[in-house]
Parts: C-alpha cells; sequence; structure tokens
C-alpha cells in the first residue's frame, strides 16, 4: 500500500500579491501550509526583492502552469543610474560606477533598441543550467558563467517616472524568459552609463492581473481555511485564451481515458467550425472542464486530463 499523501485536495489558483524580502518557492510553502494543499506550483518565478503577482497553482490547477509562465507578463521597475552591481540588481555588490545621468531624451532614444524581438543576455545570478549547474552556484563560487545571448519578446517599454536625476522607472510588458534586471543593465550602458534594479513589481502574468492578487498576510487574517479558498479562481482561468470545445458526457468519458474524439459527423461541423489544425482546445463539459487536447484530423486528442 502507498503511502497516503499529505494536505488536502485543493484545486484553483491563487494570485498572490508577493512582498519583497520572501523567495518564490517560500511564498508557494507558506500558501500551500494555509491551505493545507496537498500539491502546489507557481507560474514564474520572482526574484527576493521583488513584488507582485505571483500565481500559485494547486491541485489540478498545476497542470496549467506551463500554459501561464508562456503568457506575457508586465513589470514595473526601478533603474538606478551609475552603479552596475554583479547581481544587476539592489542585493548585489558594485562593480563598476559611472557618473553619466542620461536626460529622458537620451534614454527614449536608447528604448528604440529594447522593443520588439531582440538578444538578451540573462544574469549570470540566473537558475539557467549550465552542463548541469546553476548559473547563480557558480557566480557565487567565483567560477565562470558563460551565457549566451537569447531571444526575447519586448511588446512594450516606456518610461513611466523620473523621480530624479539618479532614478529612472520604466513599464515593461514582456514575453517569456525577459530578465528585468538584465534589461535594466543594457538600457544604462546604451546611454553610456551604468545601472542595476534597485525595485521591481511585476504586475500581470497572463490572464491574471492585480485585481486578481492578495497577499499572504490578508490570507492569514482570515483565520479560517473556507474563507481563503473563497479567493482562489477556477482552473480553467488560466486558459482563458485558448479556444473552448464543449463536449457530451459520452465523449468526456473518452477523454478523461486518454482517447481521441473524432468530430467529423455533420452534427459536430459547427462545433470546430473555428478551429485550426493543431490548435490547442479546452474540451468541457456544460458543468466543468475536462482535459486540454489538440485538433487535429478531424478529431481531438487529449494530453492533459484535468480530474475535476
Amino acid at each position: 500500500m502507498g503511502r497516503r499523501q499529505k494536505g488536502r485536495i485543493v484545486n484553483g489558483w491563487l494570485i498572490l500579491d508577493k512582498a519583497s524580502g520572501i523567495t518564490s518557492t517560500g511564498a508557494v510553502n507558506r500558501a500551500k501550509w494555509l491551505f493545507d494543499a496537498r500539491k502546489a506550483g507557481h507560474g514564474g518565478t520572482l526574484d527576493p526583492i521583488a513584488t507582485g503577482l505571483l500565481p500559485i497553482a494547486f491541485g489540478e490547477a498545476t497542470k496549467t502552469v506551463s500554459h501561464v509562465m508562456d503568457g506575457t507578463k508586465s513589470y514595473h521597475f526601478t533603474l538606478r543610474w551609475g552603479i552596475e552591481t554583479d547581481t544587476d540588481d539592489i542585493e548585489g555588490d558594485p562593480i563598476e560606477h559611472s557618473d553619466i545621468r542620461p536626460d529622458p531624451a537620451d534614454v527614449e532614444r536608447a528604448l528604440a533598441a529594447f522593443r520588439g524581438r531582440i538578444q538578451q543576455t540573462p544574469p549570470k545570478f540566473s537558475a539557467i543550467k549550465i552542463n548541469g549547474n546553476r548559473a547563480y552556484d557558480l557566480a557565487r563560487d567565483n567560477r565562470p558563467v558563460d551565457l549566451a545571448p537569447r531571444p526575447i519578446d519586448i511588446f512594450d517599454i516606456h518610461i513611466a517616472d523620473m523621480p530624479d536625476g539618479d532614478h529612472t522607472v520604466f513599464s515593461v510588458t514582456s514575453g517569456k524568459g525577459a530578465y528585468m534586471r538584465a534589461l535594466a543593465r543594457d538600457i544604462a550602458r546604451a546611454t553610456g552609463s551604468v545601472g542595476h534594479v534597485s525595485a521591481l513589481r511585476r504586475t500581470a502574468v497572463g490572464p491574471f492581473t492585480e485585481a486578481d492578487a492578495i497577499s499572504l498576510d490578508e490570507l492569514e487574517s482570515f483565520g479560517q481555511i473556507a474563507a481563503r479558498e473563497e479567493k482562489l479562481l477556477p482552473v480553467e482561468t488560466a486558459l482563458d485564451d485558448i479556444p473552448a470545445l464543449v463536449v457530451t458526457e459520452s465523449e468526456a468519458a473518452l477523454l478523461r481515458n486518454g482517447r481521441a474524439v473524432s468530430l467529423l459527423q455533420k452534427v459536430d461541423l459547427q462545433r470546430i467550425a473555428d478551429f485550426n489544425q493543431g490548435d490547442t482546445v479546452l474540451a468541457k463539459t456544460r458543468t466543468k472542464p475536462v482535459a486540454l487536447a489538440h485538433y487535429a484530423a478531424g478529431e481531438v486528442k487529449p494530453f492533459r486530463v484535468l480530474n475535476l
């Protein structure tokens, strides 16, 4: 007999407003304890200094994490001019100084090169693996960290505020894998100065926004798990941007057993009229999601069943 898993079965998304000073893993573990949940994961790491949206998936929602991580993200970060650090943020040690403080026009001209598909070299203090080792572990041991540039998408970047001569606040909307620390570093260098991130906040992840968010302190104040569960969003909230296919109970039974469902009958054509070959679709009954499936050759084949 297998060991009984600890915790309750909890399914859904918690959109945490992470405080500064706690790791993403620490925040997930705390939320998991508050819900006494059996299984939890998150939809994209935030640095310890960062605040803002950390989507936490419980139970069956963990099967949709990759979809959230592939979505767009929005940030506000503050660039501190004149000091570059080894971590590219305020937690690192200074490695270079500059007296240059670019004016807004110089910054705006530099930003033109940071919009669209660009090449970015990640910070050496990052979780990227090099020959099986995390880059940050190599950096801490003063071992060589050779990270190749990689393509990222910056859909929008603009100046949000310039509170003083040493700081500029930027608003960014990016795709998967973009490091705001590296973006700040490279913007500063492009203006002839140096700089680092002194503050960072994530304001949106995929379909989730600040309107959905709640802090750990507020969750703890509720006292009762039932009250906390009212703050959970349904599993399918993470899949709002993919097409849905309403299936019958008999079709749902096939999909739950990993079997494909043919949609070539005349009565099915209206249901699939808007689908394209290779589309990922959310198969659902009238009351609950059933599976993520691929549509091709007139059938839907499940690749991730949701046991709800």
